[in-house]
């Protein structure tokens, strides 16, 4: 392929109910969309990050600073590039994984419709639906959260994430699973909210028969968690802590998880997501894919990455209409706990012009200048 254009927009889609985390609260979706346009397709892509740097080191302004005056001049000085090649032009740009997947996945959303391929073919796909669960963010009271729970079961999500803080741990999971009984399946995301010191504190979610405790410590705390989760029956899951095949197999070594949640934007894209689900499959620890408020854009490129085989529980995939009312894509909606996994070429949506023009803020050509 021969890259003609590449133009980010930035969006901002309000969101069907504010999403509190450790990290803050979110009202809206504001975020950054890569379009590649080449000789033979167009692709896009979407920025995992947001625009302050609460959650990652990485956030909207820098993204775009590194695409514009590093990445993009790299890759377009390439002569026909593609996904597999455009790694080692952007290797010597330091860090940045979020930067490097939104370029590297926009061409590769390019180069499989070039090829009328499927991503999830691309990808080694082996089913054509996934299971998906729903993230219950912090509510204001208890009750508030077992009505939002109920909403989400009633809809048929098959696994609940809480997401916990300090004083929003215990208590929230007490009364979800006293409500709504061990047949649920219970997780929870600290989002590195907690530290060693509180593993006597965090030794009493053993009590709830979770799936898995997702990264309560930081994320450059491997020995923390390693020592943690000796301390625990729970299994640790590791997410924050991985940004590349490299990670997790040091994190599988030290025993610091048991789990992987793999976000392909936060590894620096879906061929480095690719290989940490190898990686794990090789080492029997089980993987599932992690959500960061994705429109369809990234939605349909996480549904073809977990319908690879290693992905065997449940994962934060959700409806379009868990977080907008309007998307920029046609909507996924839930059937049967599952959603479909796109089988047009390439992503196997369609962004939709009318919607984009409703939600797009700026647009900046980065090439040809």
């Amino acid at each position: 392929m021969k890259i003609e254009l590449v133009e980010l927009i930035e969006v901002r889609l309000p969101l069907v109910r504010p999403f509190r985390t450790s990290c803050g609260i979110d009202t809206e979706r504001r975020t950054l969309l890569l379009h590649v346009v080449t000789d033979a397709a167009e692709g896009w892509a979407e920025f995992g990050g947001d625009p302050e740097p609460m959650y990652s080191a990485e956030f909207a302004a820098g993204a775009e600073r590194v695409l514009a005056d590093h990445l993009v001049p790299r890759v377009t000085a390439l002569d026909r590039p593609t996904a597999a090649r455009i790694a080692g032009a952007m290797a010597p740009v330091k860090g940045n994984p979020m930067a490097k997947a939104l370029l590297e996945t926009a061409i590769l959303d390019a180069e499989c419709r070039a090829h009328a391929m499927p991503l999830a073919t691309y990808l080694g796909a082996v089913r054509d639906r996934v299971a998906a669960g729903v993230s219950v963010g912090i509510t204001d009271t208890i009750a508030d959260l077992l009505e939002t729970v109920s909403g989400y079961l009633e809809q048929g999500y098959v696994r609940i994430k809480l997401k916990i803080e300090p004083g929003w741990d215990l208590e929230p999971v007490r009364a979800v699973r006293r409500e709504f009984g061990d047949g649920t399946a219970l997780q929870v995301d600290a989002n590195t909210a907690y530290s060693l010191t509180d593993a006597e504190h965090l030794r009493r979610l053993d009590d709830f028969g979770l799936v898995q405790i997702e990264q309560p410590l930081a994320e450059d705390d491997l020995r923390g968690h390693a020592e943690l989760a000796k301390l625990l029956r729970t299994p640790l899951c590791l997410d924050e802590s991985i940004h590349s095949a490299r990670d997790a197999a040091t994190a599988i070594a030290l025993g610091a998880c048991r789990i992987v949640n793999i976000k392909p934007s936060r590894v620096g894209g879906y061929l480095e997501a690719r290989r940490i689900h190898d990686i794990c499959v090789a080492q029997g620890i089980p993987v599932w894919c992690g959500g960061m408020l994705e429109t369809g854009i990234g939605r349909a490129q996480n549904l073809a990455l977990a319908a690879l085989p290693g992905f065997v529980l449940p994962n934060d995939i959700s409806a379009s209409s868990r977080y907008y009312a309007e998307d920029l894509t046609e909507a996924f909606r839930l059937d049967g706990g599952s959603l479909s996994v796109p089988d047009g070429p390439g992503s196997g949506v369609t962004v939709l012009p009318a919607v984009l023009d409703r939600y797009a803020v700026t647009t900046r050509k980065l090439y040809p200048l």
